[in-house]
């Protein structure tokens, strides 16, 4: 019986996210998943986030010799697409914004190991100090009565600059989509620019941080992109799946040209 046949067995199966799907696990208190490569170095930053203070994110147990983690439940709510409208309000996001601020507080304080081989998915490219979380996506935001607690899966994090954080949480969270690409999976009606600047103000944003946000987020759109690509080029079958149900490539061209098109709206907005 492999791992996940055995937590399947005795556990309560959590669904979110396609890195770990199907593998992760519930059992009281406790939660099971795969246990990044990373996971020695991300379990002792996990430990000195809440030694200072920033207890909004799962507390490690201990790893297992299957290969797999053991961390603290985080109870709430987590929206899943098609994302209702409750993950979606002015509130939410604001809450989004400022748990984002918290972490990266508690973060700038923390000498990241470098000796880990941190991966660079989705990690900025210009690089940065500070241990980024890089996928800020509804499934890794527990909610409580609409507002954000918590943040979950750090799989990902990697050292980099705040601002690039912050820019993958609004290609979610605003979000950074065409209106064609955000009707399949996001409500109706969302004014984009206004979200942009709700976000850039309930983090805390500078100004020079502002005028960089809008290239920011191409620059992490297009990270994502290589991803999604590198996934497929291997051939997942998760992403594969996901890419061909939504409008594969011709998705990703539209994303990216909107982005480049409203730059200057988007940047007048978070300016003025």
């Amino acid at each position: 019986m492999t791992s996940e046949e055995d937590g399947a067995a005795q556990g309560e199966a959590l669904h979110g996210g396609l890195a770990n799907a199907g593998a992760v696990f519930r059992r009281g208190s406790l939660v099971e998943r795969p246990a990044p490569p990373t996971a020695r170095a991300l379990h002792a930053h996990l430990r000195a986030l809440k030694e200072h203070g920033f207890d909004a994110a799962p507390t490690p147990v201990r790893l297992t010799t299957e290969g797999r983690e053991q961390l603290t439940y985080v109870p709430g709510d987590v929206a899943l697409p098609p994302l209702p409208r409750w993950a979606m309000t002015e509130t939410a996001l604001r809450s989004v914004g400022s748990l984002l601020r918290r972490l990266h507080d508690a973060g700038a304080a923390i000498t990241v190991d470098t000796r880990a081989a941190w991966p660079q998915a989705l990690a900025d490219p210009e690089g940065g100090t500070m241990l980024c979380h890089n996928d800020v996506c509804p499934e890794n935001v527990v909610f409580r009565d609409g507002r954000a607690t918590a943040l979950i899966d750090f799989d990902l994090a990697a050292p980099g600059r705040p601002l690039w954080d912050v820019a993958m949480a609004a290609r979610y969270w605003v979000p950074m989509l065409d209106p064609e690409s955000a009707a399949a999976l996001h409500p109706a009606g969302l004014d984009v620019p206004k979200r942009l600047r709700l976000l850039a103000d309930s983090y805390g944003l500078s100004r020079q941080q502002r005028a960089e946000l809008p290239g920011v987020i191409e620059q992490a759109t297009a990270s994502c992109r290589a991803f999604v690509a590198d996934r497929v080029a291997g051939g997942d079958p998760v992403y594969t799946q996901v890419l061909s149900q939504r409008d594969g490539w011709r998705r990703w061209d539209r994303v990216q040209e909107w982005l480049v098109a409203h730059r200057e709206v988007f940047m007048t907005t978070l300016l003025d």
